[in-house]
């Protein structure tokens, strides 16, 4: 089968390679059908790396995907070969204290589609997982819907671990993909007043579009002066979603004391750094954000009841021999992009 492989920074290579079989009774085998592009996959394009994790060349990332359910394990029931899927990325062992207590997305034993050193990605013709990282697309949802249920679903993890958010007015620092997903969550939950920032001017177009109460683009604007002169308490939520730290100082002036901050952007830096000062006189809570845990279900039938729309989402489309040519777009913030999909 072919494979879309990482073989450098800011390199790919089509390879032929061995097509994968079944050996686990649980496992499933899918032909995929639509990948995205994460901006952790771009980490991996352009850094080779996120923190620990490292690649090591040659190797498929992607981890947003869906597809076609080819072959099954004899203990899968789940699903069945022709049903059309939404992928999991996140492999946990569900028996270490992390899983019992609800927190698989911790799992002492993790694995990720496309994480080094854990798991081969998606940009493979052919692929393997295990039943319970595959969800069959319910009639009235496409497989593009089942490739967007994987950021939204962290979306909706972030609105879901922050404070209840009905009447709330919220900050999202970063308009990709997550910040995106961020909002489409926090409206359905009913929250009040939605700021939104971002250094691509068509997102924030888009932003304006889904019903932002204020956009702004801190390479041109004073953020926190502009938005402050709207809400001079300050807002109840900040989702920090492009990891940068001057999206995150910014984040500390904004929020009014006694609020929460979000952190739920992946920086290329060790080390987050934040104002003693500000943050104690105003006993702010910080809160990191691990992916998701158990809300794939959840996004995908908010898509398909309508509480969601996705519609404005997906802005570029790439054949699979042109991936290299995806990542690109991404990783240079070029043409607007918010999110690129690779067709099989």
């Amino acid at each position: 089968m072919k494979s879309m492989m990482l073989t450098g920074l800011r390199q790919m290579e089509m390879k032929e390679v061995a097509e994968p079989v079944l050996i686990n009774p649980g496992d499933v085998k899918i032909r995929m059908s639509v990948v995205g592009v994460c901006g952790s996959d771009v980490h991996y394009f352009t850094q080779g790396k996120i923190g620990s994790q490292v690649v090591q060349y040659p190797f498929p990332v992607g981890h947003e995907g869906a597809g076609v359910v080819v072959e099954t394990g004899k203990d899968v029931k789940k699903v069945r070969p022709g049903d059309i899927i939404a992928i999991e990325p996140a492999m946990n062992c569900g028996e270490c204290d992390q899983c019992l207590s609800g927190r698989p997305n911790t799992c002492r034993k993790l694995k990720f589609l496309g994480c080094p050193g854990q798991a081969e990605g998606c940009m493979s013709e052919y692929i393997i997982l295990p039943e319970g990282s595959c969800f069959p697309l319910q009639k009235g949802l496409k497989s593009d819907d089942g490739v967007i249920s994987e950021p939204l679903a962290i979306g909706l993890y972030s609105v879901k671990t922050s404070v209840a958010l009905k009447g709330k007015n919220i900050g999202i620092l970063g308009f990709g993909p997550i910040g995106m997903s961020v909002m489409l969550a926090a409206k359905a939950e009913g929250a009040g007043r939605i700021y939104v920032t971002d250094k691509i001017n068509e997102r924030l177009t888009i932003a304006r579009d889904e019903g932002a109460e204020m956009t702004a683009n801190p390479l041109t604007t004073d953020i926190v002066k502009s938005i402050l002169e709207n809400e001079p308490l300050g807002l109840d939520v900040v989702f920090e979603c492009c990891g940068q730290q001057d999206a995150f100082d910014q984040a500390v002036e904004l929020l009014k004391p006694g609020s929460k901050l979000m952190v739920v952007g992946i920086p290329e830096f060790d080390k987050w750094t934040m104002s003693v000062d500000k943050t104690r006189r105003k006993e702010i809570t910080v809160q990191f954000v691990r992916r998701q845990a158990e809300c794939t279900e959840d996004a995908l039938e908010m898509i398909r009841d309508g509480r969601i729309d996705i519609s404005r989402m997906v802005t570029h489309r790439f054949p699979f021999s042109r991936a290299k040519d995806a990542f690109d777009l991404v990783a240079g913030y070029k043409d607007g992009v918010m999110k690129a999909m690779i067709d099989f």
